[in-house]
């Protein structure tokens, strides 16, 4: 799940150098999807829902103090821009905020690596 996460974290990058911020933004969150994925599964957990993969992470990673609580808006943001990047024409996220979503999506994917370093 960390290698899926880190592919689609260069998915994103190559998309935003191609000024395609929409498809950027959304494969962020995919980054960032896959790498939480990978924490539920260290922990024996599955999900079949991004609401519930975030309502978990949120659950048993933020409340509990194991990762910062910004990790929480930072996720909710990033699905809030594969929602947009994805279904939201007319509107689209901007090239400033694919940026962000990218930089805050590897922010999330070094910090869970850590996590799950013994």
């Amino acid at each position: 799940m960390l290698s899926a996460a880190e592919a689609k974290l260069r998915a994103a990058g190559l998309l935003l150098a191609e000024e395609l911020p929409d498809d950027a933004a959304s494969r962020a969150y995919y980054a960032a999807f896959h790498a939480v994925s990978a924490l539920h599964l260290a922990q024996g957990n599955a999900f079949s829902s991004h609401a519930q993969v975030i309502g978990r992470f949120n659950k048993d990673f933020i409340r509990t103090g194991r990762l910062p609580a910004e990790f929480a808006k930072i996720l909710t943001r990033l699905f809030q821009d594969r929602q947009l990047g994805d279904y939201g024409a007319p509107a689209s996220v901007s090239l400033e905020q694919a940026r962000q979503d990218i930089n805050d999506a590897r922010r999330l994917i070094t910090a869970i690596r850590h996590a799950l370093t013994p």
